[in-house]
């Protein structure tokens, strides 16, 4: 729950991280060696954001930026635009 989006559910994934030593082959070198494997984590871009539910209230919730982006959830207004009194 607490590094996991509210919307699409992406969380933490794992992977390695692999040190390289040498200059690679198309620089001039004899090629690149692998000279370790450690277990790493990859954590997604988060952010609490206040959003309008689907009810119509507001709520605090932690996003990605991904669902940010792409429209999935709207950020609450923190204010009403200004509007131009009607005229006579």
């Amino acid at each position: 729950m607490a590094r996991e989006c509210a919307v699409c559910g992406k969380g933490v994934a794992k992977g390695n991280k692999i040190e390289t030593r040498g200059k690679a082959k198309y620089l001039g070198g004899v090629g690149t060696k692998i000279t370790g494997k450690t277990r790493r984590e990859f954590r997604p871009n988060l952010q609490n954001v206040k959003i309008t539910a689907k009810n119509g209230g507001n709520t605090h919730a932690r996003v990605c930026t991904r669902c940010l982006r792409s429209g999935a959830v709207t950020k609450a207004v923190k204010q009403k635009p200004f509007q131009l009194p009607k005229g006579k």
